[in-house]
């Protein structure tokens, strides 16, 4: 118990010690310099506004999550059917990867607002965005990792005569896990940040909304508050990810390393 609580606090204390000495200083140069809360306020006031009504930042929040999550997921399949294709084939990688970039380098900012004429102002084009900007990432992880196979254990398995659906799920998907997982860190957070500006085009809810609106009326209080539950969310899933890691990739060298 005591291993665990040390092994806990070895990454927990680091970067509370850094927010606290961040948030410290914050709240000094905006009380030294007198800035105005319009322009920066200070944590103490982004704190007490978050406090009013928490219930208010988490339930907007959670649906920003929903909308990413479910936009993760439909990207993410897309990425990973397309990658198993890609991954057997330079000729599909020659014909689709082009496309793959396409969508890569496209303005989500000017996407979003055809989206929502598409789809109407429900939550199908914030999981649209989401998705969009989830792809490319899994895309090129999934594809790396299906090739990325110990060539000893390529011509061993081939020489047993295993089929290609045997060659796959036994060892390239085994092999393509760590660059999932790698995948999943970067989607995830880009996943909500589509989420995110996805929502100031709706009008609907999610912390875009609250965003914007807090934006449009100077009050930064609300914005900032809202930007810190949407920071929180995204460092939480990066920690329950991590955790998921180690946990399902045990055998690997990367985990094993950190441990």
């Amino acid at each position: 118990m005591s291993q665990t609580l040390r092994s806990a606090a070895a990454y927990v204390l680091p970067p509370a010690l850094a927010l606290i000495a961040a948030f410290a200083f914050w709240e000094f140069w905006v009380q030294w310099r007198d800035i105005a809360i319009i322009v920066v306020p200070p944590p103490s006031a982004v704190w007490e506004r978050f406090v009013e009504d928490p219930e208010f930042f988490w339930r907007e929040g959670g649906w920003t999550l929903y909308e990413a999550t479910l936009g993760l997921l439909m990207g993410s399949a897309f990425a990973i059917a397309l990658a198993v294709v890609m991954a057997h084939s330079r000729l599909a990688e020659r014909a689709l990867f082009p496309l793959a970039i396409v969508i890569k380098v496209t303005p989500i900012v000017a996407v979003a607002p055809v989206l929502v004429i598409l789809f109407g102002f429900g939550t199908t084009p914030k999981i649209v965005v989401a998705a969009l900007l989830s792809f490319f990432p899994m895309l090129v992880n999934a594809m790396t990792g299906f090739r990325d196979v110990n060539p000893g254990a390529l011509e061993f398995m081939r020489s047993l005569r295993a089929s290609p659906w045997q060659l796959f799920w036994k060892l390239r998907a085994p092999s393509a896990l760590p660059y999932l997982f790698a995948a999943l860190k970067v989607t995830y957070p880009l996943a909500l940040i589509g989420a995110v500006v996805a929502e100031w085009f709706t009008g609907d809810r999610g912390l875009g909304l609250v965003i914007f609106v807090a934006n449009s009326n100077l009050d930064t209080p609300t914005l900032f508050a809202a930007i810190g539950v949407l920071a929180l969310t995204g460092v939480s899933l990066n920690v329950i990810l991590s955790l998921a890691e180690r946990r399902i990739l045990f055998w690997h060298q990367t985990t094993r390393t950190v441990q």
